[in-house]
């Protein structure tokens, strides 16, 4: 794990290896001062040499200016080494998560992945400067302070044999069972951050179906799991300052027991007894110190293991082409559009069963498609497949009669423009979300673009025009509007192949005929996808797809399908009889 993360230094490398020669520095002024202070006691006070006290002092002085500089250089070099590592650490996280398809994004909850980018990333930064900081500064200054505390006395030395491996054997006890109390902490983060995640997106839904209580109840569970986890492990991991405290203390009153003795006997000086035991406090707390980082590593292991589970996950939709390799295809020019003998299952399907099976049909450059359907029958997971959200499980889909996987999928959608049933926006201007589609278009364009998608009228009647504000996720707009924003987005785009995804639901038929009108008119060279529930939307599409069941069940225009198919006329009457009941 170390050696897959430590790769994220990257180019703070440089400010982590100069942290050890400040350390070493450091810890050898401030520990060269109990043994001067020692002479101090033994020879100074007692000779009453007042010259000789003042020259100790004065190198003790300088000794002090030393590790303070030395002290904020470390602080500050490990600081920013801390700081890159965790920058770079998201970085590649963020770098990885754009790269997941679909099906990876459908394994990990959105809710895990802002908690691995965030908080996990947090912890393992946190705990690398402590490494750097602690985990050098311990080892160094105990093995220093040890030679120290040597040289005046080896004998009192012993005690040392006895406290450190008595620290080491308690330490090891409580860190084998935190590091999994600390990875069951960071899941229940991933379930508290899932029910507000939920909740906020959902707000509006949560208050008009009046259910405060239900979801009140729901974070205060979700919250009380993740108190209860982070109480336990941080009850396991406290319970080593006591145990080491105690072990400390009885290091000390050993050492002033039999030291005592010694200085008594006239076998160790005052002095020598003061230094010695200030030295074993640093001994101590050296241990302490390396204590410390090993609960924090407890923590870390558990989240350094779940960002490898990211950095490590092997995306499933690859671009097989090299960028800018010889053979690799220009980009989509025609845009005709076949699936042949095309089925797909998603993993996640419990049944193993096919969304779609054998689906085989030609959509030929410039026409429009239509694609109707019950709820669930595969209308969705169908066109998913044109841009590459998802793969085919078996036959293949080919785009101007070249196997979508042979293009380098950031040709591949750039030729494609896609309006999910998910209208998204994103926060920021009108001008900013509509720039998505081409961010080199001019006023000229943008406005062309709107009209055609019939937003330009309710765009204008906001006081700051295509400048307005539209918030987070487009909070500003209407559901109609949301959409016809993003079909303008898309036309923007002038890609060679549109898919609408049920993407005008929220607007009226009028302007429904308005938005399709402008296709023949401005997008009469783009193959365009219309999946929609109401047979209006498609009845002037050149050919309609009919899927029953994730199978092609009857494909034509509407008339031959009004003449044919069982399932379009069922589908065509119940919406008229729907229209007449309302009417």
């Amino acid at each position: 794990m170390i050696k897959k993360l430590a790769v994220h230094i990257g180019q703070y490398k440089k400010y982590a290896l100069l942290v050890p020669i400040f350390v070493l520095l450091d810890v050898a002024a401030e520990l060269s001062m109990p043994i001067l202070m020692a002479r101090i006691v033994d020879i100074g006070i007692p000779t009453q040499d007042i010259r000789y006290i003042a020259g100790i002092g004065g190198i003790m002085v300088v000794l002090a200016m030393i590790a303070i500089a030395m002290g904020t250089l470390f602080m500050k070099y490990s600081s920013i080494a801390a700081f890159g590592f965790g920058a770079n650490l998201r970085n590649a996280l963020f770098e990885k998560v754009q790269a997941f398809s679909f099906k990876n994004i459908d394994h990990f909850s959105t809710a895990s992945l802002v908690t691995r980018l965030t908080n996990d990333s947090i912890n393992l930064q946190n705990t690398f400067m402590m490494i750097i900081r602690l985990l050098l500064r311990g080892p160094i200054m105990l093995v220093i302070a040890f030679i120290f505390a040597y040289n005046i006395n080896a004998q009192l030395s012993l005690v040392l044999a006895v406290a450190i491996p008595a620290l080491v054997i308690a330490i090891l006890a409580i860190i084998g069972k935190a590091i999994n109390l600390f990875s069951i902490m960071q899941n229940k983060i991933d379930d508290l951050n899932r029910t507000l995640q939920e909740n906020l997106i959902g707000i509006r839904v949560v208050k008009s179906f009046v259910r405060y209580d239900f979801e009140k109840e729901k974070f205060k569970d979700s919250n009380d799991g993740f108190t209860k986890a982070a109480i336990d492990a941080a009850t396991l991991a406290v319970t080593i300052m006591p145990l080491m405290m105690l072990i400390m203390n009885a290091s000390v009153l050993a050492v002033i027991w039999f030291g005592g003795k010694m200085v008594f006997f006239g076998t160790l000086g005052a002095g020598e007894l003061i230094g010695f035991i200030s030295y074993i406090m640093q001994i101590l707390m050296s241990v302490m110190m390396i204590s410390m980082v090993i609960v924090m590593s407890a923590r870390a292991i558990a989240s350094g293991e779940r960002i490898l589970e990211v950095l490590e996950t092997d995306v499933d939709i690859k671009d097989y082409v090299t960028e800018g390799a010889e053979n690799t295809l220009p980009a989509v020019r025609k845009g005709k559009v076949e699936f042949k003998n095309v089925s797909f299952k998603y993993d996640l399907a419990g049944s193993g069963e096919h969304v779609i099976s054998n689906i085989s049909f030609v959509a030929n450059p410039g026409e429009i498609i239509g694609v109707v359907g019950g709820t669930g029958t595969g209308k969705t997971t169908m066109v998913n497949l044109i841009p590459r959200l998802y793969d085919a499980v078996e036959g293949s889909v080919l785009v101007d009669d070249t196997d979508v996987r042979e293009y380098a999928l950031d040709d591949l959608r750039r030729g494609v423009g896609v309006v999910l049933q998910n209208n998204t926006l994103f926060s920021g201007t009108i001008r900013e979300n509509l720039l998505w589609g081409n961010e080199n278009a001019t006023q000229a364009e943008i406005e062309q673009a709107c009209k055609d998608a019939q937003a330009h009228e309710f765009i204008m009647s906001f006081p700051d025009g295509y400048e307005t504000n539209l918030g987070q996720g487009g909070v500003n707009v209407s559901g109609g509007q949301k959409q016809r924003l993003c079909i303008a987005r898309a036309m923007l785009k002038h890609p060679r192949i549109l898919i609408l995804d049920d993407s005008t639901s929220a607007v009226d038929s009028a302007t429904e005929a308005k938005i399709r009108a402008s296709f023949y008119e401005h997008l009469s060279h783009t193959t365009v996808f219309i999946i929609a529930q109401r047979i209006s939307s498609v009845s002037g599409a050149d050919k309609i797809v009919v899927i029953d069941d994730g199978k092609i069940v009857d494909y034509g225009n509407h008339q031959d399908l009004m003449e044919s198919s069982q399932v379009y006329q069922e589908i065509y009457t119940s919406q008229q009889e729907g229209v007449l009941a309302n009417g």
